[in-house]
């Protein structure tokens, strides 16, 4: 099985990825806060347990791919998968795993792995042109061509950035739960619907009005995928998401490992 790691700047994702009967399934994925003073040996000890509660262990491991956008945790994923996997860490992005589709910005070198690993996943699954929201630290939004070319995006601040900077310079607003709000009233009555209201409300006009403006300079149908952890609170109360695939950039490691004929 192949093991697919996405260091992100607040979570390193880890999942357990087989082929079987023709097709591609992840069977087991984990989360851990990133670190990047952990070492390869913390990595080890925690990932063992886990493996070992879902009936898996070490052995089964026969191929790593690591995608990050944090430099300074990839030298510990790489010693993981070589003292304890007994295998070279392939890198998203570097030979044999280059992104392999045309990154068409001003400045390819600092499109971070994460975003380009969903560009190649999302036009894996889905045709014609595309725009890629995914809901992590930050928000981006991702646009590439039918001919599945990266063609730029746009970043803003994540949710939860977001009300950590509200709450932090506001002495006396408390910290709240990121929820749809109870009520479909964008006029709150106390302090906490009116920061619930600001804060879902005020994301969910954002997304609407950006997507919009990107789809009247493509000028052509687009259809909008969404991943990351709230895409599923937010597909609550907008339409804008034609699709959610949850594990895209998982999806996509995949699909890397396996066009560089390397069989997990």
């Amino acid at each position: 099985m192949l093991l697919a790691i996405d260091a992100g700047n607040t979570n390193v994702v880890f999942a357990l990825v087989a082929n079987e009967n023709g097709g591609r399934e992840i069977k087991a994925r984990w989360r851990i806060a990133t670190d990047p003073r952990r070492t390869a040996d913390e990595y080890a000890v925690w990932l063992s347990q886990l493996l070992s509660l879902e009936g898996y262990d070490r052995s089964q491991v026969d191929g790593v791919i690591v995608s990050t956008v944090v430099p300074r945790a990839q030298h510990n994923l790489e010693v993981l998968a070589s003292k304890y996997f007994k295998t070279d860490a392939l890198i998203a992005g570097k030979p044999p795993v280059e992104w392999g589709v045309a990154i068409d910005v001003d400045e390819p070198a600092s499109l971070g792995a994460d975003r380009a690993v969903n560009t190649i996943a999302a036009h894996a699954l889905h045709d014609g042109d595309l725009i890629v929201i995914d809901f992590g630290t930050a928000t981006t939004f991702d646009l590439s061509d039918y001919n599945g070319a990266y063609k730029g995006g746009i970043i803003a601040p994540g949710i939860n950035l977001s009300l950590d900077a509200l709450v932090a310079a506001a002495a006396k607003l408390p910290r709240i739960a990121i929820e749809a709000p109870a009520s479909l009233s964008v006029i709150g009555r106390n302090t906490v619907d009116q920061m619930n209201i600001g804060i879902y409300w005020g994301y969910i006009g954002m997304i609407e009005g950006l997507v919009g403006r990107m789809k009247a300079e493509v000028g052509r149908p687009v259809k909008v995928i969404a991943t990351g952890g709230l895409a599923t609170l937010f597909e609550q109360h907008t339409n804008v998401f034609d699709t959610i695939e949850p594990d895209l950039t998982i999806q996509g490691l995949a699909i890397m490992w396996e066009r560089a004929h390397i069989t997990p």
